[in-house]
């Protein structure tokens, strides 16, 4: 089992300063092993309810009753299920005197979202987890995971056509059950059709009216679709920083698929040498990188972008925190260096920082301070960066 200590320390922060914790993402990402382990390590009793259990579906039948016997830590699985839990929840993490910690894992449902931040707002942290990082598993098994994926069944199969297998089932299963189970009442066959379009736009600008031309359908509806997966935490929207530059900007997010091994279930991509030969090569490693980077960075809400103006110009992620900018274009190359566009960039928007992650062996600085980082070295070199104000 490969350990989770980042996670579990996040897990301890959060329950310390909040009554309630939720731990969101999509199913199989590892939400149910990590509460179990984060309670296993827990001080103090603990209590399990798992909603896809009818013992447990049963036992809250009076869930104000049930609930507030116990003390201690109270992890409720799947509670998407029940969001008529949540006004109970506040109830109970108000009362005076209150010692018990409330855990919810949710499978990114809009229900939960909805509804918690209704009834919880001021009372709940929210914790995404992703797929296995770099950090977790490694830059010895760093390709691998660039291949496969970080959801842990994915990643640790124990060959590539049984990790490949497994997120084909994952991706039927998802759009056959999952999302109905959310509400989505959007055929599986029509929405495979379009996740698989939207791996090919990979690392691309979101273009409704040409998806909407290529399904023949309107354009609000492949938005629909778009924002379906993307409250499901599938597929990531990235959105464009514009500002009063004396330049035309682009405005329309960029698309990218979160998980680089359902990325390359959905193009047909099976091991690495058919990775390596294939046109979107270079895009599954932008957004795997990104993604790698979001969770080291861990920006809130509102500090991750990207810029890209209609003359070239673009910058691949702009973290805004504060008063500092920093930016971070992704290439793989083993031979980095400063480009028209990159000038560009670091002279619009002001950046105090500029970083190229390549794929090479070597961190050195470029012209005009920026820096080439090395991406196996990443978790030594970003700790150099200020990211405060």
């Amino acid at each position: 089992m490969i350990s989770r200590s980042r996670e579990l320390e996040l897990l301890r922060g959060l329950i310390r300063t909040a009554p309630v914790v939720a731990i969101l993402g999509p199913r199989q990402v590892g939400k149910t092993t990590l509460a179990r382990q984060f309670s296993a390590r827990y001080r103090g009793p603990t209590r399990w309810f798992d909603l896809e259990d009818p013992d447990d579906l049963a036992r809250l039948a009076e869930p104000k009753l049930a609930l507030s016997e116990h003390q201690g830590l109270i992890v409720i699985d799947e509670v998407q299920r029940r969001p008529e839990l949540f006004p109970i929840l506040r109830v109970l993490a108000d009362r005076p005197g209150n010692k018990t910690r409330f855990l919810l894992l949710g499978s990114a449902s809009p229900d939960l979202l909805r509804q918690s931040s209704e009834s919880l707002a001021g009372r709940i942290h929210y914790h995404e987890l992703r797929g296995f990082s770099v950090s977790e598993v490694g830059g010895a098994a760093a390709q691998r995971l660039w291949v496969r994926g970080g959801f842990p069944r994915s990643f640790l199969a124990r060959t590539a056509a049984e990790s490949l297998a497994w997120r084909s089932d994952f991706i039927r299963t998802f759009l056959e059950r999952d999302l109905p189970n959310f509400g989505f009442r959007v055929a599986a066959p029509t929405l495979l059709r379009f996740w698989r379009m939207l791996g090919h736009y990979h690392g691309q600008l979101w273009n409704a009216a040409e998806l909407a031309r290529a399904f023949g359908i309107a354009a609000s509806t492949v938005r629909h679709y778009l924002d379906i997966l993307t409250a499901a935490l599938v597929v990531r929207q990235l959105e464009p920083w514009y500002e009063n530059l004396g330049k035309r900007q682009v405005k329309a997010p960029k698309i990218y698929v979160r998980d680089s091994g359902l990325l390359h279930a959905l193009l047909a991509i099976g091991d690495e040498e058919a990775l390596l030969g294939h046109p979107k090569v270079g895009a599954s490693w932008e957004g795997f990188v990104l993604e790698d980077l979001l969770s080291r960075l861990a920006p809130a809400a509102g500090e991750a972008f990207f810029w890209r103006t209609h003359t070239g110009a673009e910058l691949d992620l702009l973290i805004v925190r504060g008063r500092r900018r920093i930016g971070f274009e992704i290439k793989r190359t083993t031979a980095p260096a400063m480009t028209r566009s990159l000038h560009s960039a670091q002279e619009a928007l002001r950046l105090d920082q500029l970083v190229l992650v390549h794929a090479g062996s070597e961190t050195f600085k470029l012209p005009g301070g920026a820096r080439a980082m090395a991406f196996d070295r990443l978790a030594r070199d970003l700790k150099s960066l200020d990211l405060n104000a």
